[in-house]
């Protein structure tokens, strides 16, 4: 197969950045994007120029850090999926791709299609945790767990945080990711204590980090490699307004 790639690049945090064509041949359809991008790199190397810098670590959809925006869809085209885990049969022969980083204020660019998602840490880092002593492993197994949350919670424990929802909505927001975490936790009994803390003190979080509301569009849901529901956004209203009128 033989491409032509859009792809932005910007040579760091302060620096205004464009898109520059590369015209890449010997595209294999079994490669995933990202060994594509790979023997792109490659090849600049070989020409003497600096490569396409991007993340990447487990290659297999589980740590989110592949968050690439293709085509204009936050980890390309197929439903489901990281962009790790999306190969070239996709594309045919004489495609033009553009290639680009989430874009978002509270994700700034570091270099070419690289961001900075520590705005989503600094969230967790609010209250997306347990402190209370829940025993050992035994002990967690001794309470019973409705069937009902036992999934629901596996549902939302799902999220990756990769942060495509956010690329996804028109108004940056990180409400899906937050609802994700929240009813993760607030789902099982261990997270009970902390419940209506954990909500008010990660939505303080995420409007301090400057996300925007959520847009009802539900293109998160539709960008989400790991499907999570918008209902946890639902669930995620109910607990906030909860902790507002009546948790101290």
């Amino acid at each position: 197969m033989r491409l032509t790639l859009r792809i932005w690049r910007q040579k760091d945090a302060t620096s205004p950045g464009s898109f520059v064509t590369y015209v890449k041949d010997n595209v294999v359809p079994d490669m995933s994007f990202l060994e594509m991008l790979d023997a792109l790199n490659r090849e600049l190397v070989e020409r003497g120029e600096e490569p396409v810098a991007f993340e990447s670590d487990c290659r297999e959809g589980i740590c989110g850090s592949c968050s690439l925006v293709i085509n204009g869809i936050p980890h390309g085209p197929g439903r489901g999926k990281a962009s790790c885990q999306l190969y070239m049969r996709h594309f045919r022969d004489g495609d033009t791709i553009t290639v680009e980083p989430f874009r978002a204020k509270p994700f700034p660019v570091l270099r070419d299609l690289i961001v900075d998602r520590s705005a989503f840490d600094r969230i967790m880092q609010a209250g997306g945790f347990i402190s209370v002593n829940t025993g050992g492993a035994p002990d967690a197994n001794t309470i019973p767990v409705p069937k009902q949350n036992q999934e629901l919670a596996m549902d939302a424990a799902a999220c990756i945080g990769c942060g495509a929802c956010v690329a996804a909505c028109k108004n940056a927001s990180a409400m899906l990711f937050v609802a994700a975490k929240v009813s993760h936790l607030g789902l099982l009994p261990q997270g009970q204590p902390e419940r209506y803390r954990r909500v008010r003190n990660m939505v303080a979080q995420m409007d301090k980090e400057g996300f925007g509301a959520c847009s009802n569009t539900f293109e998160c849901e539709a960008a989400c490699p790991k499907q999570i529901s918008v209902r946890f956004i639902a669930r995620l209203n109910r607990d906030y307004l909860r902790a507002l009128l009546f948790e101290p």
